[in-house]
């Protein structure tokens, strides 16, 4: 079994030998240079979709902080202090209405330092409004997609993000989020919930199955409302709900009703339209629905908040889908940037490169792995009985770690890691030459034993 690391030497080795074959081409060699250099860097996520679906917002609630949307496409990276440059140039960083505002409003591009833990594993990518659909997977390893329902535009970004060689043989790098969930059924309270009930059903159509690793449904505005509750909003989220629910709930209709004049709480209109503006209606019947129940601390209202807006599911997706298959990623985008230069400016060695890299993509099993679950996910491949979700698992559908992979809970020992490997192994091999499946099943089958055998080379070594 290759790992993900093993790939990505490989794939540095291939770039390497590419330098030498295009050292006369300053272009080429600029372009081969940057792919070497992002295997160091944290996994890039672009964070896309149509105009108003969210992008920024979710960015803000993914980082912890409310920024306001960019004109330019902007690149979120960790760092040391708020900063921002535009080019070679440091740019103001500001605070205007509680959000945090860049001042570059002719830059077509603009990186933003910031100090945040959620930035350690991943550059998020703001990306600006009618950016193509190449640029955007041609900069990032990884695409967040983001939509209030799949229509066909979405499902075209989709299909062409996945129009080539290698991106098919590699199907890992989008996650499809329901962008707005909140809005869902007119923003009733129980939004949320059927929210995630048409992300299940959107996981079993045919048309976007093939195109995504998984489909989440998350209220980006309750998110980044929670990360940042301010004290003064909390006080005033609980003089609201010191009001009986049947006293609030029609000044809840609509927003207008909201910050009328005609209101049952000594509240300034500017307070509750500004409350209105950082959660929602939705949110605020949230909020003071879940502040009667209990959760009537600052701390206490936070966490509720996190966890039902979705952010907690995006958050496990993204780990589990991106930055534990970094390695992986960073070896893909790598293959597709040589790809470009091969493509671009043919050579003598064009044909022994692009060989050698076709042979990667053929024969790494991490991507086998990850053609596999896109199969098992789309459908295309059916196992009988419970062996579908074991496969997925074993295979690294929900994370990479070999506890994770093997569905053991508890902290194991290592004799007991070694224990589970071996049983499935010997099940799975049993299943690689059982007649009773048809070919793909027991193709399937064979790609599950070579995981298991990974892991128990894992295990075995010093």
């Amino acid at each position: 079994m290759t790992s993900g690391r093993a790939l990505g030497d490989a794939v540095r080795a291939l770039l390497a030998d590419a330098l030498t074959a295009y050292r006369d081409s300053p272009r080429a060699v600029a372009w081969l240079r940057g792919h070497l250099e992002r295997f160091d860097e944290p996994v890039r996520v672009a964070v896309a979709g149509a105009p108003r679906s969210g992008k920024s917002t979710l960015v803000g609630a993914l980082v912890g902080e409310e920024f306001a949307p960019p004109a330019a496409t902007t690149w979120y990276r960790d760092g040391p202090r708020p900063r921002a440059l535009a080019g070679q140039y440091e740019v103001p960083v500001g605070r205007r209405g509680g959000r945090v505002v860049v001042d570059a409003p002719d830059a077509d591009r603009v990186e933003v330092e910031w100090p945040s833990r959620s930035l350690r594993d991943l550059v998020l990518v703001d990306t600006a409004a009618g950016t193509p659909v190449e640029q955007v997977c041609a900069e990032a390893d990884a695409v967040l997609y983001l939509t209030r329902h799949v229509h066909a535009d979405d499902v075209r970004f989709l299909r062409t993000a996945h129009d080539h060689p290698v991106a098919r043989a590699a199907p890992v790098s989008t996650v499809l989020v329901l962008a707005r969930a909140d809005e869902i059924g007119g923003g009733r309270i129980d939004a949320l919930t059927s929210a995630r009930q048409i992300a299940r059903r959107y996981r079993r159509e045919a048309a976007v199955r093939p195109l995504c690793q998984d489909v989440v449904a998350v209220s980006g505005l309750l998110a980044v409302a929670a990360r940042t509750l301010r004290a003064e909003e909390f006080a005033a989220l609980a003089a609201l709900a010191a009001l009986g629910r049947a006293e609030l709930e029609d000044h809840l209709l609509s927003a207008d009703r909201f910050v009328g004049e005609d209101f049952p709480v000594r509240l300034d209109p500017e307070v509750r339209r500004g409350l209105v503006d950082r959660f929602g209606v939705f949110g605020v019947r949230l909020t003071t629905t879940l502040i009667r129940q209990g959760f009537d601390t600052q701390v206490k209202l936070t966490g509720q908040l996190v966890q039902r807006s979705g952010l907690g599911e995006l958050r496990d997706c993204v780990g589990a889908c991106f930055t534990e298959r970094r390695d992986v990623l960073k070896a893909r985008s790598a293959l597709l940037g040589l790809d470009v230069v091969l493509r671009a400016e043919p050579r003598p060695a064009s044909a022994r490169l692009a060989a050698a890299a076709e042979r990667l993509v053929a024969s790494a099993h991490d991507f086998r792995e990850l053609r596999l679950l896109a199969a098992l996910h789309s459908g295309r491949t059916r196992l009988p009985g419970g062996l579908e979700a074991e496969a997925s698992r074993l295979v690294g559908g929900l994370g990479t770690d070999l506890a994770v992979r093997l569905g053991v809970e508890h902290e194991p020992t290592g004799p007991e890691l070694r224990h589970v490997v071996l049983d499935a192994l010997a099940r799975w091999r049993g299943q690689a030459a059982d007649p009773a499946l048809d070919h793909a099943q027991r193709r399937a089958a064979a790609v599950v034993v070579r995981s298991c055998e990974g892991m128990l080379v894992e295990l075995d070594a010093p």
